[in-house]
């Protein structure tokens, strides 16, 4: 079969599997806002306190610049019923680095800041008009580049076999819609499931392998935070990022859990799973399986790396749904965190606010007003991402159209 017939096999078979909901795609609300974001009133902004440093501020914001200058200064992007270009985000976060360097006074650098730019709220996941926090991390994991008795879990490359397949050039009511197929025998079928793969290993011997790990938990949750670095005996480090997923649908452990009354709904974290899962090995592979979607990694020189190809900074990068919100662009939030003390244990929950990027997305993170903030790396970075689940609010700001 020539390259072009196989395209055009794709292309037929793609819409008729979509349509009759036979292929695997990626989840979505079923209706998504027309304006996601609101134009805020002068009189009832947010006081602009931040809890971090300036530094971790400018170097999120360079990676957004970077970002714009890569992509051409016309192409547009939605704040509410406003459009502006890629060209008009990167002078607005220029002009925002301007303002925050300068000598002046904190008073007098918000009232700079509430006369420059325009402020824009998530609009309401509910009546509420609250957005809801999460939070993600990179895991450390120790691993091998060898298969051995105790490293025995993989960490797969994308498969040269998966097609991504962009639906909205067919139809454009499927805008912003892929799917991930194969071919077999000739025809176009979903990509391999989490079961597939771990299970019956249709992935084995392909030399897809990066790494090797010792546990099948660990690396369920290295799909779910998309990143992470692999530590190996000689005390080297290799970092892993996202490369590409199977497309199939993401699934929440946690909330089957919770309707299988194994846990009461303000009990589940990160930790509390992991212990559940290793408690009960019997079960590991069922609840696991549960989710079908799967992530294949690449190796990364500088990461952790978000959807825009730029390295995430800890407590500034945020992840949003790409589909609502203007990619790169600046950001504030306020919401409750954790305060831990030596031992790592959360002693109070505190509120707070800062400035952050939209710089990453996430299959899990899908409707208005749905925000992962990056932790960072490490033991509390993991402790904070796995246990935030906080209420909060969520703007977005761009400099003002001069007249």
């Amino acid at each position: 079969m020539s390259f072009r017939t196989v395209n055009l096999t794709i292309r037929a078979v793609t819409i008729f599997l979509f349509l009759s909901g036979c292929a695997a795609r990626v989840e979505r609300p079923a209706s998504l806002p027309s304006f996601p974001l609101v134009l805020t009133a002068t009189d009832r902004l947010p006081s602009f306190t931040d809890d971090l440093d300036r530094k971790s501020l400018e170097t999120a914001i360079s990676g957004s610049i970077q970002y714009y200058d890569r992509i051409p200064d016309a192409r547009t992007f939605n704040f509410g019923n406003s459009t502006y270009t890629a060209g008009e985000l990167k002078e607005s976060l220029l002009s925002f680095l301007e303002i925050i360097r300068s000598a002046a006074s904190g008073e007098i650098r918000e009232k700079r800041i509430r006369d420059a730019f325009d402020v824009y709220k998530s609009a309401d996941r509910s009546e509420n008009a609250e957005a809801f926090f999460t939070g993600y991390y990179e895991p450390v994991l120790e691993g091998s580049l060898k298969r051995t008795a105790r490293y025995r879990y993989p960490i797969y490359r994308k498969p040269d076999d998966s097609i991504v397949i962009d639906l909205g050039r067919f139809k454009g009511k499927f805008e912003s819609e892929q799917i991930v197929v194969r071919l077999e025998n000739g025809e176009i079928v979903p990509y391999f499931s989490r079961k597939d793969i771990d299970e019956k290993g249709c992935l084995k011997d392909r030399g897809l392998e990066i790494a090797w790990v010792a546990d099948p938990v660990d690396i369920f949750f290295l799909h779910i935070q998309g990143s992470g670095i692999i530590s190996l005996s000689d005390g080297s480090l290799v970092q892993v990022g996202y490369a590409g997923s199977n497309g199939r649908p993401y699934r929440s452990i946690g909330k089957r859990l919770i309707d299988e009354g194994k846990f009461f709904r303000g009990d589940v974290s990160l930790s509390s799973i992991k212990g559940y899962l290793r408690e009960h090995p019997e079960e590991m592979s069922d609840i696991l399986n549960h989710n079908e979607s799967y992530v294949f990694f690449r190796i990364a020189e500088n990461g952790p790396v978000g959807c825009l190809g730029v390295t995430l900074t800890s407590g500034r990068s945020i992840a949003t749904d790409s589909r609502l919100y203007p990619k790169g662009a600046l950001a504030f939030v306020r919401t409750k965190k954790p305060l831990l003390d030596s031992d790592g244990n959360i002693k109070a929950w505190v509120p707070f606010s800062r400035f952050v990027l939209n710089q990453d997305t996430g299959g899990a993170i899908t409707g208005p007003g749905r925000v992962d903030i990056f932790c960072g790396r490490g033991k509390k970075a993991e402790i904070t991402a796995g246990h935030l689940k906080e209420e909060g609010e969520l703007y977005f700001l761009v400099k003002k159209v001069s007249n």
